[in-house]
């Protein structure tokens, strides 16, 4: 009987022992951790945005003429002034020459007129002053002659008084012929002086004209800028109506956002922004914001903000896609973690979080979170300071999984 006890016992322990060897080891598997930390966080409001450059400009021809020489190309940095194409200009380099010469006779008349050239009018006036004080001086003469005879009683009183007439009408003669050359002279002097003058402002308008135009024959940076796009080659007609360039100036660059009606009233101009690219490329493209539209998108529900990001970096480019956080406010004392500890269930402020514990066994925990920052997350309940959290290689890890810190973790996270 003891003999019989003693096989079934050892039996029973052969078989214990092949069921531990026959079970499956549970897997370890490694991950990088990082610990919830205690920060101060700005609170933020994000919106989806697309860049533009502070200044843009389609240079187009001021007038219609061949392309002779293009001097910039699509891509070339330009400065404000910098001549980026030259049109066909002979016909309007003579139009100048011609439009000189006539500006040169002009002045040269002008100068003739105010030396005291008269026209035939005041030569005639001349004339007859001359022949009025000629009749003066002879009736004068007579006058004396006849009053000297009255005088001696050689002549009758009325011969006496018919001289005095001759002479009051001589004088009356000569006075008015005075006073009409006088306001000829006047009238001649100021008038062709005016037309002559005239004549030269004409002419310098016209030279003005002509020097414009073929100054317009230079393309001209208006700014600093980037050639973006480049329309027209060496002998395409430029005119008005089509552009040869595109310059914009991307040394400041504005990120237009949409901001929910719901959320616009916490923006103020001033505050601090960051623009993020949606290709992940850019994500720390800080500035303020200057522009907060007063008018709701009807449409959207939308208000539309502008974010002005100096010096920007050179792969950000005009029309990139992206997302800009605008800190309305500072949370002081936030739990937070990195943004990959949190896998957030899409539309939603909730996710997972998977927690390590002393033993290293992984376990999944419902978390509501809050302010999301480029690389950081606010996590306002599920966490508390200090606990161990999964940010690499947790994604699909079951609960109660057995892990193994790698070097991606904090040294704090290994204790």
């Amino acid at each position: 009987m003891k003999v019989t006890t003693l096989i079934i016992c050892a039996a029973l322990l052969c078989s214990c022992d092949r069921a531990k060897e026959d079970a499956p080891e549970k897997p370890v598997v490694q991950v990088k951790v990082s610990r919830a930390a205690i920060a101060d966080i700005p609170q933020v409001v994000t919106a989806p945005a697309t860049i533009f450059p502070r200044d843009q400009a389609n240079v187009a021809a001021r007038i219609t003429a061949p392309i002779r020489e293009l001097r910039a190309r699509k891509g070339d940095n330009v400065r404000a002034g910098d001549v980026l194409a030259i049109l066909e200009n002979r016909d309007l380099t003579a139009q100048r020459e011609e439009a000189q010469a006539s500006l040169s006779d002009a002045e040269a008349n002008l100068q003739k007129t105010q030396a005291g050239t008269v026209p035939a009018d005041v030569e005639r006036g001349r004339g007859q002053v001359e022949t009025t004080r000629a009749a003066l001086d002879q009736a004068q003469k007579n006058y004396d002659r006849r009053k000297r005879l009255f005088e001696q009683g050689a002549i009758p009183q009325k011969d006496l008084l018919q001289t005095e007439t001759e002479l009051a009408t001589a004088k009356a003669n000569f006075e008015v012929a005075q006073k009409s050359l006088d306001l000829l002279q006047r009238q001649s002097a100021t008038g062709d002086v005016a037309i002559a003058r005239s004549r030269v402002e004409q002419a310098r308008a016209r030279l003005n004209g002509a020097t414009a135009n073929l100054q317009y024959t230079d393309l001209r940076s208006p700014f600093q800028g980037t050639v973006t796009e480049q329309f027209q080659y060496p002998g395409d007609m430029a005119g008005p109506g089509t552009p040869t360039y595109t310059i914009v100036d991307l040394s400041i660059v504005t990120a237009r956002a949409q901001v929910p009606e719901s959320s616009a009233s916490a923006v103020q101009r001033g505050q601090l922004c960051t623009f993020a690219a949606g290709d992940g490329n850019i994500q720390g493209a800080k500035g303020k914001i200057t522009v907060v539209n007063r008018a709701v998108d009807p449409a959207r529900r939308t208000v539309e903000v502008w974010c002005e990001v100096a010096n920007p970096p050179t792969s950000l480019r005009v029309g990139v896609f992206g997302s800009l956080s605008i800190e309305i406010a500072s949370i002081k004392g936030a739990v937070v973690v990195p943004t990959a500890a949190v896998q957030i269930n899409e539309g939603t402020d909730t996710g997972i979080a998977l927690v390590v514990d002393e033993k290293r066994i992984a376990h999944r925990r419902e978390v509501q979170v809050g302010v999301r920052l480029p690389t950081q997350i606010q996590v306002r309940s599920g966490l508390q300071a200090g606990e161990i959290v999964v940010t690499e290689g947790g994604y699909a890890l079951p609960d109660g999984t057995e892990v193994r810190i790698g070097n991606g973790g904090s040294e704090g996270a290994k204790q």
